[in-house]
């Protein structure tokens, strides 16, 4: 037999968590072939991995590259990550389905694309038409669903409204969407009552697909958050998967062990509750997530002309100021903006904009929103780091960046990222090498079978012969995040081979060039 490509020399870790061995890996096609001593066989090309460390290809549970992709199907921060396999679609936001009124984020939507699409199933076909060098799997929104049918509302669903979303995720599900995504910190989402969401569930657990959740709170009600997510699980048998669990402010700090107490009771009573996380203590969002719930509702015009009025604007200026101390501000940078003047304070702490502008740090943030016309993001940091740690040791925890991909050079180069874009895999790597986290065949696992596991990729996340070639080839001296905060298009490093379903799409550190990714349907 002649073998595509053989992995020769490296310590293989499996993914099962074992500890590692040394052998070779032998691929045909898109699958793994053989696994041992391949000194005596004909390979088309050879890897050598002498002084490497071989594994699966790395999942991205917890993606934004939904319409990036489109842009940027090579995938370069991702793939220089060790990525194979992106979850997208997540914290309620979805490129599709897309219809009426629901508007993308705003980084999605100030970008112009290949084509135009408005159901999954013309999203699909128009990302296999410029074929990512990753595969993707594709949660559907809640918000796009929730918009698409009622707008931005503040308000329950009436029968009819719950209807014609139940309708548009079952088809957007039928056409290979792997399940639904909340996102109840944004608007719309953030109206649904629990007993709408339970609904809407009930059609994606009959299909043994997955339910995801960014929660309405991470923070102060962080334990009744969980107990409406595990109990969306307990009432209709879905997976859940709570998505990058933490615990935000330094006041809600000691909630974590009552938080990982709640999960591992619900999975001790046979519930399928798992979560993901990323090793940074900075969270990203739209800076307008500051806004309070009354000001949210109506979508972004309604938004602005809240902004725009006098009255309304200085109620906001109050109720912020109120809801946040000197501390709140001074751990706030600022992300990405969009009007020009703005550009100057891309990665700057907010104390240091406020003092530029002449102003308040409060009517800093409402200038930015306003100036920018909610295109303003910003990077939070409120959380522990010994919790951090705490959080991904547990068992059914794996690792999510919770970034859309981005480049160094060309248009998704010109933001300003959270670090995790580039380094969130890497970084945790290291963390296991250095002993800070878990073992290293743990932390893999935690990358590639535990998800696998989760999202349901039966062929994916080890190395058996039979499973599909998604490699990962790394030097565990050189490996890291090289992203800052500061500067955050930075490329990791240590990754010396990617093959995604048997294709080299980074090999000897450079991109090849192919992409051979392909969009996944769980369960087939």
């Amino acid at each position: 037999m002649i073998f595509d490509v053989v992995i020769r020399g490296g310590r293989l870790f499996d993914g099962s968590g074992a500890p590692p061995r040394s052998v070779d890996v032998g691929i045909c096609g898109d699958r793994i072939e053989s696994i041992g001593d391949l000194a005596g066989v004909e390979a088309a090309r050879v890897i050598f991995a002498i002084g490497r460390s071989v594994c699966p290809g790395f999942i991205d549970v917890h993606s934004h590259s939904d319409t990036y992709l489109l842009l940027e199907p090579s995938a370069p921060s991702k793939v220089f990550q060790g990525v194979t396999t992106e979850v997208v679609g997540n914290c309620g936001a979805s490129a599709a389905p897309r219809l009426d009124r629901y508007l993308m984020p705003s980084d999605w939507r100030a970008m112009k694309y290949p084509g135009t699409w408005r159901t999954v199933a013309e999203y699909r076909a128009l990302l296999e038409q410029v074929k990512p060098a990753v595969n993707v799997i594709l949660l559907i929104g809640h918000n796009a669903l929730r918009a698409s049918v009622m707008g931005y509302d503040e308000r329950a669903a009436n029968p009819d409204e719950l209807k014609g979303m139940s309708d548009l995720l079952a088809q957007s599900l039928d056409e290979g969407g792997a399940g639904l995504s909340t996102g109840l910190i944004y608007s719309p989402g953030m109206f649904a009552a629990p007993a709408e969401i339970v609904e809407l569930v009930r059609g994606v657990a009959a299909r043994g697909k997955i339910y995801t959740s960014h929660m309405r709170s991470e923070g102060k009600r962080l334990l009744e958050a969980l107990d409406e997510t595990i109990g969306v699980g307990r009432e209709t048998g879905v997976r859940v998967q709570v998505s990058h669990l933490k615990t935000s402010g330094r006041a809600n700090w000691g909630l974590v062990d009552a938080a990982l107490e709640r999960v591992r009771s619900a999975r001790a009573q046979g519930l399928d509750v798992a979560a993901d996380r990323y090793p940074y203590t900075a969270a990203c969002t739209e800076l307008d997530v500051i806004l309070p719930a009354w000001a949210s509702g109506g979508g972004r015009d309604e938004v602005l002309k809240r902004l725009h009025k006098p009255a309304t604007r200085a109620r906001l200026r109050d109720e912020l100021s109120e809801a946040r101390d000197a501390a709140y501000w001074e751990s706030l940078r600022i992300g990405s903006t969009w009007h020009p003047d703005n550009a100057r304070f891309k990665g700057r702490l907010m104390p240091e904009v406020a003092r530029e502008l002449g102003l308040e740090p409060v009517d800093a943030a409402l200038h930015l929103m306003d100036t920018d016309e909610l295109h303003t993001s910003g990077i939070f940091f409120g959380m522990s780091e010994p919790n951090m740690w705490k959080i991904l040791a547990e068992p059914y925890v794996m690792i999510g960046s919770d970034a859309s991909l981005r480049a160094p050079t060309g248009p998704l180069s010109k933001d300003h990222p959270h670090p995790r874009a580039y380094g969130t895999f890497p970084r945790f790597l290291r963390a296991a090498l250095d002993g800070r986290t878990v073992s290293l065949p743990e932390a893999i696992r935690k990358m590639t079978s535990l998800p696998a596991r989760q999202f349901n990729l039966k062929d994916r996340g080890e190395i058996a012969p039979g499973r599909k070639a998604d490699l990962v080839v790394f030097d565990p001296d050189g490996v890291g995040d090289t992203a800052t905060y500061e500067h955050p298009h930075q490329l990791a490093r240590g990754i010396d081979a990617v093959l995604v379903n048997g294709v080299p799409v980074l090999s000897g550190g450079a991109l090849t060039g192919e992409r051979p990714g392909l969009f996944l349907e769980p369960g087939n």
